[in-house]
């Protein structure tokens, strides 16, 4: 057997979508850590700062996705994606892609339908108040109205691809992580959580979410208008 075959029989294959705008700064560091077995899909979302470029010059696949949105870019990913497992996480640095083995191996094991990170901040100052308030608020909403035992909302996970698609998960903005949670909850799916390292992004790019107040506030309005089935479609 070559080593090629090895791999493939290890770690079977998963398409790793990096939903990215004006990621440069960051790309060479997250792309090094990507572990054997993953296909990188780098999804441009609006990049002014040469993103596309350097993911190309990385060896990665770039999607380009017009509709700005993490969820329209993530979705864009899926499409693009072709292999029975999908993962995605963010392209700033602030977590390790080679945490990814770690979910592919749960998930293609049968341990879970979704393997998810929950974030650890390692430095201080990593994750605002603001946002991590949100995020503990939107984890207990769905623990206690689905059953579905999170903390986090899946900044890196892993899950099969077509199990995915027919979640047919509706919003294109900041609401695409509640609506999956809530929608895997739904259909069934087991979840498994794993510790991860959350450290600072990279020197250079700016968090679109949680940087400010206001990022923060826009991303509670496009979670509220999924919790009452107003999803962001565009």
């Amino acid at each position: 057997m070559n080593d090629s075959s090895a791999r493939s029989t290890a770690h079977p294959r998963c398409d790793l979508i990096i939903p990215c705008r004006d990621e440069a700064l960051a790309l060479p560091v997250v792309l090094a850590a990507v572990p054997d077995g993953f296909d990188v899909i780098v999804v441009d979302n609006g990049s002014s700062d040469g993103t596309a470029e350097v993911a190309t010059r990385l060896g990665a696949r770039v999607v380009h996705e017009a509709r700005p949105g993490y969820g329209a870019a993530v979705h864009a990913g899926l499409l693009a994606a072709t292999a029975d497992f999908v993962g995605v996480i963010d392209g700033d640095a602030s977590m390790d892609a080679g945490d990814m083995s770690e979910l592919l191996a749960i998930v293609t094991s049968g341990q879970a339908t979704m393997a998810v990170g929950r974030r650890r901040p390692v430095d201080k100052g990593v994750w605002p108040w603001h946002a991590r308030a949100g995020t503990a608020v939107l984890s207990w909403w769905l623990r206690r109205g689905n059953d579905f035992a999170i903390h986090d909302l899946a900044p890196m996970r892993v899950c099969p691809r077509q199990d995915l698609l027919d979640l047919d998960i509706l919003d294109r903005r900041f609401g695409y992580p509640l609506e999956l949670m809530r929608k895997a909850a739904q259909a069934g799916w087991t979840v498994r959580e794993v510790d991860i390292d959350y450290r600072e992004r990279a020197k250079g790019t700016r968090s679109k979410v949680s940087g400010s107040v206001r990022g923060t506030a826009r991303v509670v309005v496009d979670f509220a208008k999924v919790m009452t089935g107003r999803q962001v479609v565009r």
